[in-house]
């Protein structure tokens, strides 16, 4: 399995990264993405290691990959995932929202329902299953980009002012396809090996042209990625922002100007109806989602963590008010925990025996996270009051002897030296104030799409046919007759 040294090196080549109006030359070390790209060659490290737990032999190859790469064809195998993706995310503490894992089980379940890739046209069926053979082999890391740009959101890229706004195909060739346009939002592309790019929005009949699913590697001929303001080379240390430095996977705008995409890395051409099998009808679309629930408990677990030390340091946590506050966090964590646990139970296998995680327990979890999020941020806010507004500007006033003293004398807390509780502070701001913290709230906010298209997955995989069934049966037991008799 390929290490993260390697996954380092890999990122020297001749990717088209833009900050501030000019080309990046070496992502591996520029100040805005090194940090995460450390993060994430770690994760690679500890995937490869055999004491995580996280390999397995690939039933296809008979190589040894990491198993979040492959897909579950048991309840063990589904268990085996959860236990790997909480590895993974507890080493960033939920803080890297598209770690390897996450398109990387997206590229798993399509790889399972060949099906969903052959019809139309064209068959893409052996297209996905190569794919997914090599991004376990090589061990890659895959971000992707499924949704359009902005330009306009009460109409589809056909109805837009100018030619291919949104990526689409310019021309066919024998050996391939052309694209142009632009597509958001690549998170982590600047440091991913390859990215996924289709259209999780719906399209119309007359979108044919962008009804695309591809993968290109990020250092193809013609692929540009404009990222958004990077938040680690502002921050003055690790000591003050210790999130910042360590998690700011950067999100990008990749603008196509005419890239070639070989067929074989295509897996869905010109087919509106084929954008939404490859989603949905795989259970890809659960089973991405499941590991970012999983990530997003081991999130709000961290966030919990930080409120219950901050109020055991202030030396509130037996105050009543106190105690129902993080009562009330403690609950919201534990329903997205059991939601997690309750997809796994509810599981089962599909019809070309990938296991699937229980969409009515996934579902409900992601419909509630827009909501649950800033509670759960709401909830810290109050716990640390204004001890985060109160904290030197920086760590050179623990460094020098100009002001150490003043800071020891009173920017402490029974039991806790001003060392370790300014450290607590810079990080529950990070968490909650920064503008690292602001992007994930704004992240988690609409991580699955916009609340009405989140709460519609749950109101279609909830089952109302049981509960209403049972409304019916009720009503039919009673009537008027009974009231004269």
């Amino acid at each position: 399995m390929r290490t993260g040294a390697e996954y380092l090196a890999a990122l020297k080549d001749a990717r088209r990264i833009y900050l501030d109006g000019a080309p990046v030359e070496d992502v591996a070390h520029h100040p805005a993405f090194a940090p995460v790209a450390r993060t994430i060659a770690e994760l690679f490290d500890l995937a490869a290691d055999p004491a995580s737990g996280m390999t397995r032999t690939d039933p296809d190859t008979g190589g040894t990959v990491n198993r979040l790469f492959t897909t579950p064809r048991s309840r063990e195998d589904l268990t085996a995932f959860r236990e790997a993706a909480t590895t993974w995310a507890r080493h960033t503490h939920g803080w890297v929202g598209r770690s390897p894992d996450h398109v990387g089980a997206f590229v798993s379940a399509f790889a399972a329902h060949p099906e969903a890739f052959a019809g139309g046209d064209h068959d893409f069926a052996a297209n996905v299953a190569a794919y997914r053979r090599r991004v376990a082999e090589e061990n890659l890391y895959v971000s992707y980009a499924i949704i359009p740009p902005q330009v306009s959101r009460a109409t589809t890229a056909h109805a837009w002012e100018g030619d291919f706004v949104q990526v689409g195909v310019v021309e066919e060739r024998a050996d391939g396809i052309v694209v142009r346009g632009a597509q958001m939002l690549a998170t982590g592309g600047a440091v991913a090996d390859e990215i996924f790019v289709s259209c999780i929005k719906p399209l119309s009949p007359e979108d044919t042209d962008f009804a695309l699913g591809f993968a290109v590697p990020v250092a193809v001929p013609g692929l540009k990625l404009y990222c958004r303001r990077p938040y680690a080379p502002a921050a003055t240390s690790g000591y003050d922002y210790p999130l910042t430095t360590r998690y700011d996977e950067t999100d990008a705008l990749l603008v196509f100007d005419d890239v070639f995409v070989p067929w074989e890395r295509v897996f869905v051409y010109k087919d509106v109806a084929g954008l939404r099998r490859q989603f949905f009808d795989t259970g890809a679309h659960a089973l991405g989602n499941w590991q970012a629930q999983i990530r997003f408990a081991v999130k709000l677990q961290f966030l919990a963590g930080l409120a219950r030390k901050v109020t055991a340091v202030n030396g509130v946590d037996r105050f009543p008010g106190v105690v129902e506050k993080l009562g009330e966090l403690a609950s919201l964590v534990s329903l997205v925990e059991s939601a997690v646990l309750a997809a796994e139970y509810t599981a089962e296998p599909d019809a070309q025996g990938m296991w699937r995680p229980g969409a009515r327990a996934l579902y409900g979890a992601m419909g509630l996270q827009a909501e649950l999020y800033p509670r759960v941020l709401g909830i810290l806010r109050d716990l640390v009051g204004g001890g985060v507004l109160q904290v030197p500007s920086s760590v050179a006033d623990l460094t020098s002897d100009e002001t150490r003293a003043d800071i020891d004398r009173y920017v402490h807390s029974p039991g806790t030296p001003a060392e370790e509780r300014v450290k607590l502070f810079k990080l529950a701001w990070d968490a909650i104030g920064s503008e690292f913290a602001g992007r994930h709230h704004q992240y988690e906010l609409f991580y699955a799409g916009a609340p009405f298209v989140v709460k519609g997955y749950a109101f279609r995989n909830y089952g109302f046919d049981g509960p209403v069934a049972a409304v019916d049966g009720f009503l039919s037991a009673y009537g008027l007759a009974e009231e004269n008799a």
